[in-house]
């Protein structure tokens, strides 16, 4: 009996270390991902802290990036393969890139992160890559910035590039909070304030708190309209830059249109998307045979078009981009070069986009009876 039960044991151990060595065998080998090595971590708040990556010399175009863009990790832990986009926070042209992580209820990565990693780990991580972004030119900007709560780490790097684009560049930063201890980075942007006086602008918003030169509340309507209407009434502002909440990012864009804004000049980023239920899936029947690119090789197989595309390309182990699976970033990104698909939904991708055959694999559905997507043309 002793030696029977020895023998599951040691098969049960050896399927999960093969099941953990194939899972290490796709991230080391089979995907866009370096290992980088953690500098610093850094307590921003209780809930929160800044990860700083050293970038060495032979990956320092690989991980290039504009301010607003955004990295993906991946960690295997308990066996399960992780991946989790987080923007960076820190300016381009230096050595290292930081992300800052806000633990998040019941989020296994969030939760490492800021309970585990330490100085000298080596995670796994994916060039930057995303369409928020801020790109400097010769002549000054005046930018704003609605945020809340995490959506503060791509507007650091975005706030600090603007600023040191032009000596007559100026950015508005309204930042929303529970109050003043759960503020993220708020020392960098005390910094910025006496580094860029008369340049730099900060309006704290909290939801909890009264607190001085702070406005009570959530952002919302009036928020907007007293920054653009009256505190800032004499500024003209060439972009506007929202990250947060789904929410927010709507009545800020909806109020600020209405306020004779231009939608051009409306860039906005989800932290959080709304749940939406999946509705179009009862309503499909049938198979569809997908055609796959991904770095240059060629893969097929067959798909129920009630399952989303990303899903089946994954269950086919096909290493794929992606990172959110929630239609929030914009890592699964492919064109459709045959066939048709349609969106659940779709918070990133303009219009001309879908027109041109971008679709949000993690977000579609296959409607035709052959579909061929290409991850590489995008």
């Amino acid at each position: 009996m002793y030696r029977n039960l020895r023998y599951i044991i040691l098969r049960f151990f050896s399927f999960k270390s093969l099941v953990l060595c194939v899972i290490l065998f796709k991230i080391y080998f089979m995907s866009d991902f370096h290992s980088l090595k953690v500098a610093a971590v850094q307590q921003l708040t209780s809930s929160a802290v800044a990860i700083s990556f050293l970038i060495p010399d032979h990956l320092k175009d690989t991980f290039a990036f504009s301010a607003g863009q955004y990295i993906t990790i991946s960690k295997v832990i308990d066996g399960v393969e992780l991946r989790r986009a987080y923007s960076i926070s820190s300016v381009p042209a230096i050595n290292k890139i930081t992300v800052g992580v806000k633990k998040v209820t019941d989020g296994i990565f969030s939760v490492y992160a800021n309970e585990k990693i330490k100085v000298g780990d080596v995670l796994e991580v994916m060039p930057p890559e995303g369409r928020f972004v801020f790109e400097p030119s010769n002549s000054a900007k005046h930018v704003a910035a609605f945020v809340a709560g995490s959506g503060i780490t791509p507007i650091m790097s975005i706030a600090e590039t603007v600023l040191k684009s032009h000596l007559n560049s100026t950015f508005v930063l309204v930042y929303g909070n529970q109050n003043a201890d759960e503020v993220m980075f708020s020392m960098e942007i005390k910094e910025l304030k006496k580094q860029y006086t008369n340049r730099f602008f900060v309006q704290h918003v909290f939801s909890r708190t009264q607190e001085e030169d702070a406005l009570f509340g959530r952002i919302d309507a009036s928020t907007v309209n007293y920054i653009v209407k009256n505190k800032f009434k004499d500024t003209s502002f060439d972009a506007f830059y929202l990250c947060g909440p789904e929410e927010m990012i709507d009545f800020v864009a909806e109020t600020l249109q209405a306020s004779g804004i231009a939608k051009e000049k409306i860039h906005f980023e989800l932290f959080t998307s709304s749940n939406t239920v999946d509705t179009m899936a009862e309503n499909l029947d049938g198979k569809t045979q997908v055609e796959v690119v991904v770095d240059d090789e060629n893969f097929s197989f067959t798909m129920d078009k009630k399952m989303l595309v990303l899903d089946a390309i994954l269950k086919e182990n096909i290493d794929a981009p992606y990172s959110c699976q929630g239609g929030v970033c914009s890592s699964c990104i492919a064109r459709v070069t045959e066939g048709k698909a349609e969106m659940v939904k779709n918070q990133i991708l303009t219009d001309g986009e879908i027109a041109d055959g971008l679709i949000l694999t993690c977000q579609a559905h296959p409607l035709t009876p052959t579909l061929k997507v290409n991850f590489d043309d995008v």
